[in-house]
């Protein structure tokens, strides 16, 4: 299957986890993809398993998101498909953080996403066509413990999300979300490894789901490009749960 067959897509965070799953599904299916990551090493080695293109980019640097958009539009000719996957989180009860963790956590996950799609939407209008997926998460829709900050940006990404599907519809730009919830990646890995997540927690959110276990990179990115190819073309401003039935509405 060549869904994206002659397409230029752009994924961000594509250097590892999600999204480097997302490029690689990507490309199977047809498209040329630029890498944009802050991990220079790590995006150019995914651009390499897939003939695309890597770009580094921090997203919580709006000006470093307008050059690397722009430099993915001049190198590749346009831009078809953009996932906003880069994020992060400083996870802890919310007592115990502070201001700089909750302005951290909402650059990367809130106002990067943001950025990108303000830098990529002028060249969809251009071309009167375009599809944005935005990584949410089920923290946004139902709240997770020590993440508050992290459910609070991510929040903000669905309702982000909402308003560009309906300001941009018809212009021929749709606008979806996935909100994953406990998957396989480095990040929880990570997370586990130092002590910011606990065993205990990690298990409380695979019981949260109804099929009993933590979901897979590959189950996600099978489920963006899902929203971003044409057999979701009657659909915009939804958000798609990728979490083995954490919530069911």
């Amino acid at each position: 299957m060549r869904r994206f067959a002659d397409q230029i897509a752009v994924v961000t965070g594509g250097a590892s986890g999600i999204g480097a799953a997302t490029v690689r599904r990507l490309a199977t299916e047809g498209a040329t993809v630029a890498v944009l990551d802050i991990d220079k090493q790590g995006a150019a080695d995914v651009a390499a398993e897939v003939d695309g293109l890597a770009v580094p980019v921090d997203v919580t640097d709006p000006e470093s998101v307008r050059r690397a958009i722009l430099s993915a539009e001049i190198d590749l000719g346009r831009i078809d498909v953009l996932v906003t996957n880069a994020g992060g989180d400083r996870p802890g009860f919310f007592i115990d953080t502070t201001p700089a963790d909750w302005q951290a956590v909402l650059a990367v996950n809130l106002l990067g996403v943001m950025s990108c799609v303000h830098a990529a939407l002028p060249g969809m209008r251009r071309r009167g066509s375009g599809t944005i997926v935005i990584m949410a998460s089920e923290a946004g829709r139902v709240g997770t413990p020590a993440g508050a900050a992290y459910s609070a940006a991510k929040a903000g990404a669905i309702g982000f999300m909402k308003a560009i599907a309906r300001e941009w519809a018809r212009c021929g730009v749709r606008c979806n979300a996935v909100a994953p919830g406990p998957i396989d990646t480095p990040l929880l890995r990570n997370l586990e490894e130092s002590g910011k997540l606990g065993a205990t927690m990690r298990q409380a959110m695979i019981n949260a789901t109804a099929l009993g276990r933590t979901g897979t990179a590959d189950e996600v990115a099978a489920s963006i490009a899902f929203l971003a190819s044409a057999d979701a073309s009657y659909l915009t401003g939804h958000t798609l749960a990728v979490s083995g039935g954490l919530s069911m509405w």
